[in-house]
């Protein structure tokens, strides 16, 4: 079930966001013009027209007229709609979607909620994400899914600090292995962009628990690297022992393969521009990130910080690679977000 929804919840979100999605990119790609980051300084939401919003709610309310839409559709479109409404200012009506999705989808409202609020904040309004996740806490107090999906929009914003105490509050309230395995790697992101690489990699260790495919853990892999390295630990001989005889070359394999001496850094950014998956999950962004990393266990702290500095250009901030850590750069919008979240 929970497969089910994953998928549906990722398809909706990107059909709704696209648009909004590559504005959100172009002002990643274009973060080092000061201009650009003025334009996306009000906490990293693009100014959007009443008329479009409202276009927006005219085709969330049709849709949501059918009566054939299925229990878990119906909860993706008013989840979706609930956001929408915050946006304009209408909390109440806001309010009653997220009863309902209650009512439609008893058991798992909060997990399409949780996937689905953070891909929209990314591409639209981080405060009315926020005040939709409120009002969604307030409907289940302490869920985790929830408590994870607000921690990654104010990471979104880089107030790691704020996301940290909030997954700390998370894994107090996760009661499966895969809630727990889903906060140790955000509390993982978030702990390493605070520079706790030693929390970080135990987190990112934590996470690997349970997981029995390589494709699953092959992200927390090279994030525990990542905080390894940082951290000043032999990342590479935790990383060669877990890969094995992996063949390393389904994407985001070779970043693994080029971590551990077996590619130059040239053959990785060649895969991460030609590999049909890399070029779907923007696989450019990841490449630079890592090949910071490798200059950072070199000690080339110049090559280091331009990597990182084009990693945040070609990430965006929805990424957890998109980083203000190591780039000098201070976070953009987070003294301004607090005013926002109040209609």
């Amino acid at each position: 079930m929970r497969l089910t929804l994953v998928r549906a919840a990722g398809a909706l979100a990107v059909l709704l966001t696209v648009q909004a999605a590559a504005l959100a990119q172009r002002n990643a790609v274009d973060s080092w013009d000061p201009s650009v980051r003025e334009f996306n300084s009000s906490a990293g939401t693009p100014a959007i027209p009443a008329e479009t919003r409202n276009a927006t709610l005219d085709g969330l309310n049709k849709i949501l007229s059918a009566s054939q839409l299925s229990p878990v559709d119906r909860t993706l479109y008013l989840g979706i709609r609930a956001y929408q409404l915050s946006r304009v200012g209408r909390e109440a009506d806001s309010q009653k979607d997220i009863a309902e999705m209650a009512k439609v989808l008893p058991a798992d409202w909060p997990i399409l909620t949780a996937l689905t609020l953070p891909a929209l904040a990314g591409s639209g309004d981080r405060a009315a994400a926020l005040r939709t996740l409120d009002n969604a806490l307030l409907r289940k107090p302490g869920d985790p899914s929830l408590l994870v999906a607000q921690a990654q929009v104010y990471m979104q914003i880089a107030d790691f600090q704020r996301a940290l105490g909030l997954l700390d509050t998370a894994y107090g309230t996760a009661s499966t292995p895969r809630d727990r395995q889903t906060v140790s790697f955000q509390h993982g992101i978030a702990s390493f962009n605070l520079g706790n690489y030693s929390q970080a990699a135990d987190d990112f260790d934590a996470t690997l628990a349970g997981r029995t495919t390589f494709r699953s853990k092959i992200w927390p892999l090279l994030w525990r690297y990542a905080a390894q390295i940082r951290a000043k630990r032999d990342g590479r001989a935790a990383l060669a022992r877990d890969v094995g005889a992996e063949s390393l070359n389904e994407w985001p394999s070779p970043i693994a393969r080029f971590l551990l001496g077996k590619s130059p850094a040239g053959e990785l950014e060649v895969a991460a521009e030609s590999d049909e998956a890399a070029k779907r999950s923007n696989g450019k962004c990841a490449a630079a990130f890592f090949i910071g990393i490798d200059a950072v266990r070199r000690g080339d702290k110049q090559r280091a910080r331009e990597q990182f500095q084009l990693a945040q250009a070609r990430c965006p901030t929805v990424s957890g690679l998109h980083r203000y850590h190591d780039t000098g750069q201070p976070p953009v919008g987070i003294h301004r977000l607090e005013a926002r979240r109040q209609p």
